[in-house]
């Protein structure tokens, strides 16, 4: 049953999803199409969503009244830091919280090419400083995102580490774009398999938010800066999706740098592919696994209230 379920997502993504994200198609077209399928994805039943600012920009804070208030999921969206929002990951922001058991807060940053780096990380590092303002325990605060917003996640880490701040309990990276060289093998020997993003985007992209900036500096490419110190990590790829190597190469830089950290790779799965739980079964057991990895970091019940 999961891998009928599994290859009518993949004819989805390659037939009616995939062709918005193929060169050649404006930019503002992509980011709209993004916002339109999130805003179409539903939402589990009980959670308050509510529109705030953090650090100076909008936010959305999702949170189910049966939750405690005290601990917090910073979720930083993706999009190739170049599209995304609050609208496009509500539902899969969402779905985090409830599997958590906690609030969880998605802040608007700034995306290229309107706001190059470093312009993105300094909202990051600003909406992290201003949970820590309100009063929040840094050890009670989880960090994460997926794909651009995974690589955005692990600068904040070293950004944060670097200023001397308090670091979060743990962070949690989905398909994690963490090279923005794009120098990942994967890029070549998973594009057959890969259904919906085309590998030769990558290179561009990256140049519209590096900007003027070396590619290969860390808090660009965090894949390439020094690791230590660093909170654990939970990292969860598909084995089908052209950035793969970008999480493997992310596990042993870990393993390196003597930084906790765990890494499932999903067979027959593709980027980001938890954007689709409920309706498909793996998705929603990475949500289920990705829960109970942060209850265990911030000491919460085995069990979230739903």
């Amino acid at each position: 049953m999961d891998s009928a379920i599994r290859d009518k997502f993949r004819q989805l993504l390659i037939h009616q999803i995939a062709p918005t994200f193929r060169g050649g198609v404006p930019l503002g077209e992509q980011r709209r199409f993004l916002d339109d399928m999130g805003n179409n994805a539903a939402l589990p039943p009980g959670l308050e969503v509510s529109v705030r600012e953090l650090a100076g920009r909008p936010c959305e804070w999702l949170r189910n009244p049966g939750h405690s208030g005290e601990h917090v999921f910073l979720y930083l969206h993706g999009g190739g830091y170049v599209m995304g929002s609050c609208a496009a990951y509500r539902a899969l922001a969402c779905r985090l919280a409830l599997a958590c058991g906690i609030q969880a807060v998605v802040p608007e940053y700034r995306l290229a090419p309107e706001h190059p780096f470093p312009a993105g990380l300094d909202d990051a590092v600003a909406a992290y400083h201003a949970l820590l303002a309100a009063g929040h325990d840094p050890r009670r605060i989880v960090i994460g995102g997926d794909s651009a917003g995974g690589g955005l996640t692990l600068a904040t880490l070293l950004t944060l580490r670097d200023a001397g701040a308090p670091l979060p309990a743990a962070a949690v990276l989905l398909s994690p774009f963490t090279d923005l060289t794009c120098s990942g093998e994967t890029l070549t020997t998973r594009a057959a398999v890969e259904p919906w993003l085309d590998p030769t985007l990558f290179d561009p992209l990256a140049r519209l938010y590096a900007g003027k900036h070396d590619r290969a500096q860390p808090l660009l490419s965090p894949l390439l800066g020094d690791l230590r110190g660093l909170p654990p990590l939970l990292i969860h790829v598909g084995d089908h999706e052209v950035l793969l190597a970008d999480s493997t190469r992310l596990a042993e830089r870990a393993r390196a740098a003597d930084v906790q950290f765990e890494i499932e790779v999903w067979p027959e799965l593709w980027h980001v592919f938890q954007f689709f739980a409920p309706a498909l079964p793996e998705a929603q057991r990475s949500l289920d696994q990705i829960g109970a990895f942060v209850r265990a970091r911030l000491g919460l019940d085995e069990h979230p209230a739903t």
